[in-house]
């Protein structure tokens, strides 16, 4: 995927400055906030006629902050006091009265100028933080990858290491902490109306993909002016797949740098990280999920690399690794991963 050449450079005020290689533009980095707060959290949906919570230029650097998928119902049936419950999520628990259909409280919409149909947006992620130690997890009767054997309800608190690096699940038993976002995506189609924030769309949203953490890069397709982007569903951990459901659900806050890729459209949302290249394949036919991100990759090696189709198609067979990212929201999710250092 070719990407805008630029650097980045201090000036006295700390202020960053693009240097944009098409043009020479120079534009002053903005840095924004956007807090956990009532009006800052649309509950549950993804939909073009919200109001954006914030507007910033592209480049610019969002802080941003998201609450627990959920909201507090889980955390106090898990144990969790009021006296270890930040008083962000309580507010926002308190306010955000429209809900659903969706169970993802989403941060945002952020709304950035120039973006348009037809473009895509570069989502740069930076370092992570957990807003509160601990984590949930569980199933619900009829869920989950194995619904008929397990017919009940569980619910699980899991406590945070000091550091923050691992779980103490069960004694013996400790978990790596890998945070990530499981939902980020964009207004869809203002046609399509209110979207669940449940399953992965052209919007892109749920994917559950563990990869989208700090250092990653995901791409999103633009389907309306300003793009609105949301994000939320804080995952302290989670295997490939989400099984049960759930992963070890989180509040999470990092800083965005969001930048409009003119005329450069997406079908499907694409992620790199510091190692891989990784395209998406999403449908209800887990099948149709491995064909979708099998042939975004044959894509991208021919419009980015240069192969071939024919070399493309036996490149994945020698060298990508297809993953399960969910098998449990209707839609489900398969991802290619290609090494980066295969390419000198």
């Amino acid at each position: 995927m070719p990407r805008l050449s630029c650097c980045w450079f201090a000036t006295s005020g700390g202020v960053g400055v693009l240097l944009a290689a098409a043009g020479l533009v120079l534009h002053a980095q903005r840095a924004h906030e956007l807090p956990l707060a009532p009006h800052t959290v649309h509950w549950g949906y993804y939909d073009a006629g919200l109001k954006p919570a914030l507007t910033i230029d592209s480049a610019d650097r969002v802080r941003v902050e998201t609450m627990v998928a959920r909201g507090l119902e889980r955390v106090r049936l898990a144990g969790v006091p009021e006296s270890e419950i930040p008083d962000s999520l309580k507010a926002v628990e308190a306010a955000v009265k429209v809900r659903g259909p969706g169970a993802h409280p989403l941060t945002g919409p952020i709304y950035v100028n120039g973006a348009e149909p037809g473009d895509s947006l570069e989502v740069r992620i930076g370092q992570i933080e957990f807003l509160h130690p601990y984590g949930v997890i569980g199933f619900l009767p009829g869920g989950g990858t194995l619904p008929a054997e397990f017919p009940h309800a569980y619910l699980k608190l899991v406590r945070f290491d000091p550091g923050g690096r691992t779980a103490t699940f069960t004694p013996g038993v400790r978990v790596p902490l890998q945070p990530f976002f499981g939902s980020i995506g964009v207004a869809p189609p203002a046609l399509s109306g209110r979207v669940s924030s449940g399953p992965p769309g052209f919007h892109v949203g749920n994917l559950d993909i563990k990869e989208v953490g700090a250092g990653a890069t995901i791409y999103l397709p633009v389907h309306v002016k300003g793009a609105l982007l949301s994000i939320g569903d804080g995952h302290a951990a989670q295997g490939d797949g989400e099984v049960s459901g759930t992963a070890i659900e989180t509040s999470l806050a990092t800083t965005l740098q969001i930048t409009v890729r003119k005329k450069q459209p997406l079908r499907y949302a694409r992620i790199e990280t510091a190692t891989h290249m990784i395209t998406v394949g999403l449908d209800v036919d887990l099948d149709e999920a491995a064909h979708i991100a099998t042939r975004e990759m044959i894509d991208y090696l021919v419009a980015e690399k240069g192969l071939s189709r024919d070399d493309a198609y036996v490149l994945c067979s020698a060298a990508v690794d297809l993953r399960v990212s969910q098998t449990v929201d209707v839609t489900k999710g398969v991802h290619a991963m290609l090494l980066k250092a295969m390419f000198q």
